[in-house]
């Protein structure tokens, strides 16, 4: 049986229709933001001085010179709850501080080698990269994402990262939460988050977004949504096998994608002169199988492929043209965020969250 929603149900949602209007393309005055969600007057300006109490919303000047009564158009607060973002790389740390308004305030990455290390080695130095860059960015912190580059389950567990043997079972949400004094922190895979990434920048709803690294991942963006499969592994592509007699991989297998285009494959002192030509094959090789059964019609190579440079965009072409059965073909193209991806997109997610349910905030300020 349903149950009618309650007073304060209600109002959560208004807070978050409000909110959703004031984000929009357009600025509108409180009288707009009634006009648009069909609200009384009187509950808009209750709601969006809520908002404004909470540090979401500002109020500007109204612009003088026209005929009537100038109205005072509304906007995200800059100076609001942000969003952190974090990430452990197998080689770096990096964390952002993203506002209200989508603007990066603090990036900063510093190399750091995981490959031998315990996990809360790596924490602590990701925990105080991250003092800092809040420190620096000076804005209330809402909430943290941290990006890991291997699979995480529904309970935000890191289960098992290949190029992090020493990374099995950990808990990072809580281990980092606890030296971030009480922030909450959710855990996600990096790939996943580079893909909300460039979904939120403007790129194709439905695509498979690839991250290379000294790993190779997938996000799978259907309807422009993140697919992640039932316990969290979708997009695992750098474990998709392209050659049974291949090189060992640091999975257990052996001819796994990332032991050909992986970075290190591609750019290390073993790096032949074919090495970006093997890895568009072995790319279009996996990619190949993903688009039929996905049926996607892009694919965009992020992390550190745009870098590599057009060889690699085109051997992978080729190799999509030559496989897939397509009227329309398979657009490729490379990220615009490049290694970035990741850790802006955790640090978006929690703006996300916090203009989708503005009243979760308010109830924890409260």
């Amino acid at each position: 049986m349903s149950v009618p929603a309650g007073q304060h149900t209600v109002r959560r949602h208004n807070l978050a229709l409000v909110l959703g209007e004031v984000a929009g393309p357009e600025p509108l005055s409180r009288a707009g933001v009634a006009a648009r969600t069909g609200l009384t007057r009187g509950t808009v300006s209750s709601l969006v001085e809520e908002l404004i109490a909470a540090g979401l919303v500002t109020e500007l000047a109204a612009a003088r010179g026209g005929p009537g009564r100038p109205a005072s158009p509304l906007r995200l607060d800059p100076r609001g709850p942000a969003g952190l973002g974090l990430e452990v790389r197998v080689d770096a740390v990096g964390a952002c501080v993203v506002d209200l308004t989508g603007a990066v305030r603090v990036q900063r990455t510093v190399p750091s080698d995981h490959r031998d290390d315990v996990p809360d080695a790596a924490l602590g130095r990701l925990a105080a990269l991250a003092a800092e860059v809040v420190a620096e960015a000076g804005l209330p912190i809402a909430g943290a994402t941290v990006a890991l580059p291997g699979v995480v389950g529904p309970d935000g567990v890191l289960e098992r990262a290949p190029n992090l043997p020493r990374w099995v079972d950990v808990a990072v949400g809580p281990a980092l939460g606890a030296r971030l004094r009480g922030v909450p922190v959710r855990a996600a895979n990096e790939a996943d988050l580079a893909a909300l990434a460039e979904r939120w920048a403007g790129g194709p709803a439905d695509a498979i977004v690839v991250s290379g690294g000294i790993g190779v991942g997938a996000g799978v963006l259907l309807g422009g949504a993140l697919f992640a499969g039932a316990s969290g592994r979708a997009g695992e592509i750098g474990h998709v096998v392209v050659d049974p007699d291949g090189r060992p991989c640091h999975c257990g297998g052996r001819g796994c994608l990332e032991t050909v285009a992986g970075l290190e494959a591609l750019t290390g002192p073993e790096a032949g002169p074919e090495a970006v030509r093997e890895a568009g094959r072995a790319l279009g090789i996996a990619l190949a199988g993903a688009v039929h059964l996905l049926d996607v019609p892009a694919v965009v190579l992020g992390g550190g492929y745009p870098g590599v440079g057009p060889p690699l965009l085109d051997a992978v072409r080729a190799e999509l043209q030559a496989r897939v059965f397509s009227r329309t073909g398979v657009e490729v193209s490379c990220s615009t965020l490049g290694t970035d991806a990741a850790l802006h997109g955790a640090a978006t997610a929690v703006v996300q969250g916090v203009l989708a349910d503005p009243g979760a905030l308010i109830g924890a300020q409260g």
